[in-house]
């Protein structure tokens, strides 16, 4: 679990996960908050669940976070969610069975469901929700379909593929989609990924109308596009017709709404951020090797 300046939701999130009913579990929480308000809190739990660690990390970024937890972990399956979701008691349980139901998958994402107490409060709660399992693979097929707050990879394939992409997500230059970009890479390399709707979190992160729901939009189409970019410039003709669909799906949305035919909110700046994404990741080198952005944190 990665945190920063969340002192108000992390509580919740950690004792979520601590009281899951799997029997053999730890829990490493990666904090790059800048004040001592979040430590103070795990640390506070860490006095009665032995199970629990609390890692800091001076310099900020998701992926940077993500790469810190993969190397102080030693589990064979490794379970992300965000500090402000809340996991059900058999959250690692569905996971571990969802993995020995199928040997041959190496990652799964499932469920981000909007908190029941969230239901009736204005503003946005990304979400993920899905009714039926999927499997993709290079014999199941393949798209892009995920979510950060809710997912889970064995360890193997941070073997094979690397970590996460360091200039991608939050904190980072490229601002966010270092989960697309790790699940595309883990689909490259042969790897099946699954979606299983068994697997459930309750997600917090509201966002109010007026500038955060926007501001998250922004970041995301900055994102898409930096990470698609990224391996159409390593020639990969697949990345670019998931780009051209992504872009094609938005602009026909947009069009729609304007001429009233399915009114919907405008995504016009997520598509804008998209094709900004795609122009200022350009400024960064690729490892065509790894397929990761040569960018170095200060």
């Amino acid at each position: 679990m990665c945190t920063r300046n969340r002192p108000d939701l992390i509580g919740q999130a950690v004792s979520s996960v601590l009281a899951n009913s799997y029997p053999d579990f730890e829990l490493v929480v990666i904090d790059q908050s800048d004040n001592d308000r979040t430590g103070e809190v795990v640390r506070g739990l860490m006095t009665t669940h032995e199970n629990l660690r609390y890692v800091y990390s001076t310099t900020p970024g998701l992926s940077r976070a993500y790469n810190t937890g993969i190397r102080e972990s030693t589990g064979a399956v490794l379970a992300f969610t965000d500090d402000d979701c809340v996991a059900p008691s058999d959250w690692i349980s569905s996971i571990a069975a969802a993995f020995e139901a199928d040997p041959s998958a190496d990652m799964l994402y499932g469920q981000v469901l909007r908190a029941p107490s969230l239901r009736e409060v204005e503003g946005e709660v990304p979400e993920l929700p899905f009714s039926e399992p999927a499997r993709f693979s290079h014999s199941d097929g393949f798209r892009i379909y995920g979510m950060g707050a809710n997912f889970a990879a064995r360890r193997r394939i941070f073997e094979r593929v690397g970590g996460f992409d360091e200039a991608l997500g939050g904190g980072g230059p490229l601002k966010s989609s270092q989960d697309y970009d790790f699940q595309y890479r883990v689909y490259r390399a042969g790897a099946v990924i699954l979606l299983c709707p068994t697997v459930k979190v309750d997600h917090y992160g509201l966002r109010n109308y007026a500038d955060q729901w926007p501001a998250t939009l922004r970041a995301y189409g900055f994102g898409d596009g930096a990470f698609y970019l990224k391996h159409v410039r390593c020639g990969d003709v697949f990345a670019l017709r998931l780009l051209v669909q992504a872009l094609g799906r938005m602009s026909v949305r947009e069009l729609l709404s304007q001429i009233g035919v399915r009114p919907r909110p405008s995504r016009a700046d997520y598509v804008r951020s998209c094709l900004e994404g795609m122009w200022q990741s350009r400024r960064y080198r690729i490892d065509r090797r790894s397929r990761i952005y040569q960018f170095r944190a200060a």
